[in-house]
């Protein structure tokens, strides 16, 4: 029977809330567990050698998003991340970049993604002059509601963000996030808004025509949300506007 081996965690460490405190690595040890994920060692190292390191967790599952980081260079899910996929027992974690720092690990995407929601309007906008609080909702086409439901599975985890290169090189880029939200809506029957309307929020260098194609996006996803599908059909549909104006 093998021995359960050691693996080391180099982890970045910074509380910006400090003024004492400068950005470091730290290096932690611990006994691999069958089945460990780098979310458990982290709670692990937590409660046994470092109670004031700082990550962020809810649902354990993989559903939150809330415990996404760079891991050994790939910004993921720790939770859906093996310490068995790295055969040298060395795992190097960093705060996920283009988001607001908290401390170590953690990182603020609520307040990008609350920000990018006001920015882009992603919520549903019905006509307003037919609102009967009375009236049955209407069904909706299985067809169309499928289409809907894959787009709902983000769990804005912030990991595309991470992983694109344009946003990085420009933070005004509203990034695959912003733009798998706008199809949601764009493809949604009961909105009411037109093509023009969605062109005026993304059809510029800051939305469907400043991705670079690069697929960091695609690639990283953990839901492996078909991101580059929904920013070429935005793109189609934002052409197709510019060509009948």
């Amino acid at each position: 029977m093998t021995s359960p081996r050691t693996i080391s965690f180099e982890i970045f460490r910074y509380d910006p809330q400090d003024p004492n405190d400068k950005p470091k690595m730290v290096t932690y040890e611990i006994t691999e567990a069958p089945g460990m994920t780098v979310f458990i060692a982290l709670n692990l190292l937590r409660e046994q050698q470092d109670p004031s390191l700082q990550f962020d967790f809810v649902c354990r599952a993989g559903i939150c998003g809330s415990c996404a980081m760079v891991i050994n260079g790939k910004p993921t899910l720790a939770c859906r991340t093996l310490t068995a996929n790295f055969p040298d027992g060395k795992i190097k974690l960093m705060p996920l970049p283009g988001f607001e720092l908290i401390g170590d690990l953690s990182v603020n995407t609520g307040k990008f993604m609350r920000e990018l929601a006001e920015r882009l309007q992603l919520w549903l906008q019905p006509d307003a002059n037919d609102i009967d609080i009375h009236r049955l909702e209407s069904p909706m086409d299985p067809a169309e509601a499928a289409k809907l439901y894959e787009l709902e599975r983000c769990v804005e985890c912030g990991v595309c963000v991470s992983a694109c290169a344009t946003k990085q090189m420009k933070d005004s880029f509203v990034g695959a996030v912003g733009m798998m939200k706008i199809a949601r809506f764009e493809m949604d029957s009961r909105d009411t808004r037109s093509a023009e309307d969605f062109y005026h929020v993304i059809g510029n260098q800051d939305g469907v025509f400043g991705c670079m194609t690069l697929l960091g996006c695609q690639d990283a996803c953990p839901k492996d949300l078909p991101h580059m599908q929904q920013i070429a059909y935005l793109r189609r549909k934002m052409a197709q506007t510019i060509v009948s104006c």
